[in-house]
């Protein structure tokens, strides 16, 4: 590749943390690409975007960004007029239009008042859905420890219109999930195809970080080649 590599900036979503790119920032790094993973706040879609931003803001040279479920839409407005981002990568995420919110795009899906519970103003997904929601193609005990430990997200985060659709400027790749039970993959196929972007399907659950570390790298490796 010529010149310097991209730093890959990496959002996750909520009930996650940026322990879920684990397995996908060691192949980044492996093949010699500068990593953040973000540790989102997930207090609200203003906040959390300019959360990323700072860190986009913090890096030397080009930028991929790369966002989850949640983390997309914080990509989304994150991106908007930063001339160093290349490109835009959604795996498994909301890629919103200026006026939707997360939740609109997530109808349809498992992810609503049956699975998930409010602890202040704290969302979680019921521990007892975790697995068929969020994880079902990870064993029961992988899924029963990431909802343990799962991050909250601010009940007003999901339901924020989004005001910022960088995805109209910069150009976009996303790796569709086939299983998914938080976003259905029509939403997702939706998303991707207005906005353009490069597209690749994958037999997963929304936890395709996780569970398809090596499609979720390669998707990002397209967008680095694809930029250059």
């Amino acid at each position: 590749m010529r010149g310097p590599k991209p730093t890959i900036v990496l959002v996750h979503g909520a009930f996650a943390d940026a322990s879920s790119w684990a397995e996908v920032t060691q192949r980044l790094q492996r093949h010699g690409f500068p990593v953040l993973a973000v540790a989102n706040p997930l207090r609200g879609l203003a906040p959390d975007s300019e959360a990323v931003r700072q860190v986009v803001n913090s890096v030397s040279g080009p930028v991929i960004l790369v966002g989850h479920s949640y983390g997309g839409a914080l990509i989304s407005h994150a991106a908007a007029g930063e001339k160093d981002v290349k490109a835009l990568v959604y795996i498994a995420a909301f890629a919103p239009a200026v006026g939707e919110s997360a939740l609109e795009l997530s109808a349809g899906g498992k992810l609503g008042p049956d699975t998930t519970t409010t602890i202040g103003h704290d969302v979680y997904l019921k521990p007892d859905r975790f697995h068929e929601v969020f994880a079902a193609d990870l064993p029961r005990r992988t899924t029963a420890q990431l909802a343990a430990g799962q991050r909250p997200v601010d009940a007003s985060a999901l339901s924020a219109k989004a005001t910022a659709a960088a995805w109209q400027q910069i150009p976009s790749w996303y790796l569709i999930a086939k299983q998914d039970n938080a976003i259905p993959a029509d939403s997702q196929r939706a998303m991707a195809a207005r906005a353009h972007s490069h597209t690749t399907e994958v037999n997963a659950s929304h936890a395709v970080s996780v569970s398809r570390p090596e499609a979720t790298y390669t998707t990002i490796l397209d967008a680095v080649r694809g930029t250059r």
